[in-house]
């Protein structure tokens, strides 16, 4: 009886029936998509683990900790769940028969819940730490260190965790969803399954929506404090970098993540069934954001350490040419100071 009432909680318990269907999608896309994704997470992560070695700024190198925890997690996710979306291609098992119980299904839905909210929370977190760096510096460099930036990271971790944990205890639960190659968030009309579909879904929405307005709030600061007086007091070339990879970092989750959330928000509020081909879709939409984050620490980053150097560097003929027809003592505190660009990272 106890098997009987796990498969009912997993294959059978939902307003959308489980189609058995292993010829709807083909194996060589979901391992090119797969390996594309591992392979740019990879690369991403040596590129970070060069820049910290390289970087002497300390607000940057808080800034790599939690890039680094975002390429680990995206590249964990792929490969979890890519590995039970390839094998169930390769050999076309039926899960409620190889797993009765639930087990892989539950592990797999936890794993999609866990990391899913982990980038968006990460967005989150890193908005905050460069709306406190930009608007609040003393109060950052006072409080904020590497170890704390550490535990931020698995604060992260743990948060997610425990909500994926969730169906487990008995509060909502997953579902295998067609073809059935990988499982998800049961989504019905019973208070546990309704309650945690919006509890997921509101939670990466606040975590969107909360990016978006600290973001906005510190490239306004940041472009007031380029252009006012302070410009030559201090150099902001790398605060500039870390804002224009976090503005990409929002954009890109924004895109790949906001359809699935209003789509798992209207189909819990209304109380209906839905179509499994538009949750599939929108699934793959939200995928993406584990490929597409990688080249954004790849590629921009050379980007906007060129356009930042270009841009700040044309005031070098300048202070040059104060710099000879009026001469100074090496210490005197009116000799403009040449900007070196990329110096500190």
């Amino acid at each position: 009886m106890a098997d009987s009432s796990n498969v009912s909680s997993c294959y059978a318990n939902t307003s959308t029936p489980y189609i058995y269907a292993p010829a709807v999608g083909k194996v060589y896309y979901s391992a090119t998509f797969t390996t594309l994704g591992l392979i740019s997470n990879l690369i991403a992560f040596i590129v970070l683990i060069k820049s910290c070695k390289e970087t002497r700024n300390q607000s940057r190198s808080f800034f790599l900790i939690f890039l680094g925890g975002l390429v680990v997690t995206d590249f964990m996710g792929l490969l979890v769940t890519g590995s039970f979306v390839i094998s169930f291609y390769v050999t076309h098992v039926d899960w409620s028969k190889s797993d009765p119980t639930c087990h892989f299904c539950n592990f797999m839905g936890m794993s999609m819940v866990f990391y899913g909210l982990c980038p968006l929370l990460l967005g989150a977190t890193m908005a905050i730490e460069r709306f406190i760096g930009i608007n609040l510096p003393f109060v950052r460099s006072s409080r904020v260190s590497k170890k704390r930036t550490v535990s931020m990271v698995l604060m992260v971790w743990f948060i997610a965790g425990s909500i994926s944990m969730l169906p487990i205890l008995g509060f909502g639960s997953y579902h295998i969803q067609t073809p059935g190659s990988w499982c998800f968030i049961n989504i019905t009309s019973k208070r546990g399954d309704w309650t945690f579909a919006l509890l997921f879904s509101l939670v990466g929405l606040i975590s969107i929506a909360t990016s978006f307005f600290l973001n906005t709030v510190s490239v306004v600061t940041l472009i007031k404090l380029c252009c006012g007086a302070e410009r030559r007091q201090r150099r902001r070339d790398h605060e500039v970098e870390m804002m224009v990879q976090l503005i990409l970092i929002m954009t890109i989750a924004t895109v790949c993540w906001c359809p699935l959330l209003v789509f798992i928000v209207t189909t819990a509020l209304a109380g209906t069934g839905y179509t499994v081909k538009y949750l599939l879709l929108w699934i793959r939409f939200a995928t993406w954001n584990q490929i597409l984050d990688p080249w954004v620490y790849i590629l921009f980053r050379r980007f906007t350490r060129s356009s930042v150097g270009s841009n700040l560097g044309s005031d070098l003929p300048e202070s040059n040419e104060k710099s000879n027809s009026t001469p100074s003592s090496p210490t005197s505190p009116s000799s403009p100071t040449p900007l070196l660009v990329g110096s500190e990272s």
